[in-house]
């Protein structure tokens, strides 16, 4: 519970200094989609509305009208175990400000599929001027309507091959915790979404506000990125058994030093067609795939093993303590170091 003292509010024990803002109503309307995540729902329902009290016990009206909303009355999700009750059907919803899409449970095109009644509704509410944000895998719900299109869009790292498969149109950011674009905005995977949702409450609100809720959730607010938490999962559902083959050799021998001209000896391919294919396929280039299968190799080790640094790098190829640093920090995020002591619980 909350309570406003002198402008300083109380919230189960914790102190805030309430900074003064402009309250202008807000509709929120949070999608209850068919095979939902529960949490995904609950949360951003959770914060917008803990906002609305710090700014009530601080003498100011709420800010944000939240509703839940679907096609039906109740929806049932995780195979009927619980049911969510919406505050109004879409067809009752003549205007909203902003659409929250909440992450998908499951197959992504079963799910798709038991939405498709949605996409229209959405799509007229963002002509009408109202904000789109999906939460983790709920990009692909959002990506349906087309509305992300030659825009740039965050998903959880291990959908983005099928989101690209799916949605060939949409830019999928690697690593990116939000990406807003063109009143659109999505989050990376699972719990990143909740940087969204301060990212919303700092734009509608201030910073202050925003930290406010941030420290309450205990959420670290600036997180900007979901790469230390990535695993790299080799595109393979394509049909070029040439960069199949290859793509094999190079996660059996990635503690080799593998050319490019090893492997178009091996397919018996041209290079620049062989480059062409690969990329074409894989959504990396030859000496990027290359790099990831040694990297995801060495945080393997960090987190099993006693060996150091050095010994690491040894392990997957590289002889060059500052290069492999180097592109290691830029593919997790993290020093090699810093990597070993945030996983390893062997490391004393």
């Amino acid at each position: 519970m909350c309570k406003n003292d002198n402008n300083r509010v109380h919230c189960d024990n914790i102190v805030f200094t309430f900074i003064e803002i402009n309250n202008v109503l807000m509709n929120v309307s949070i999608l209850v989609p068919e095979n939902a995540v529960m949490q995904a729902i609950a949360d951003p329902q959770y914060l917008l509305t803990t906002v609305n009290q710090f700014l009530t016990v601080a003498g100011k009206e709420p800010l944000f009208h939240v509703q839940l909303v679907g096609l039906k009355r109740q929806v049932e999700i995780n195979d009927g175990l619980f049911s969510i009750h919406t505050s109004q059907l879409l067809k009752e919803v003549k205007k909203t400000d902003l659409i929250v899409i909440p992450a998908l449970f499951g197959d992504m095109k079963t799910a798709i599929a038991a939405n498709k009644q949605a996409l229209p509704w959405i799509k007229e509410q963002y002509r009408n001027g109202a904000e789109v944000a999906s939460l983790c895998v709920g990009a692909f719900l959002l990506a349906s309507t087309g509305l992300l299109n030659g825009k740039k869009c965050s998903t959880h790292w291990g959908f983005q091959n099928e989101f690209r498969d799916m949605f060939p149109e949409v830019e999928v950011v690697e690593g990116n915790i939000i990406t807003e674009e063109h009143r659109i905005y999505s989050s990376g995977g699972a719990n990143s979404y909740w940087n969204l949702l301060l990212h919303l409450v700092e734009k509608y609100t201030d910073r202050e506000t925003a930290i406010l809720a941030s420290k309450y959730f205990a959420i670290d607010i600036d997180r900007e990125s979901q790469t230390t938490f990535a695993m790299f999962i080799g595109q393979k559902n394509h049909a070029d058994e040439a960069v199949l083959k290859a793509q094999d050799y190079i996660e059996q021998h990635f503690q080799d030093k593998i050319s490019i001209d090893d492997l178009t000896g091996l397919v018996a391919v041209g290079r620049r067609s062989f480059e062409r294919r690969f990329k074409l396929a894989t959504n990396n280039t030859v000496l990027e795939y290359i790099q990831r299968i040694k990297v995801e190799a060495a945080k393997r080790s960090f987190e099993n093993s006693r060996k150091n640094m050095n010994e690491v790098m040894f392990d997957v190829g590289y002889s060059d303590t500052k290069a492999f640093r180097t592109l290691f920090k830029k593919i997790t995020g993290l020093t090699p170091i810093e990597y070993r002591n945030k996983y390893n619980k062997m490391v004393v």
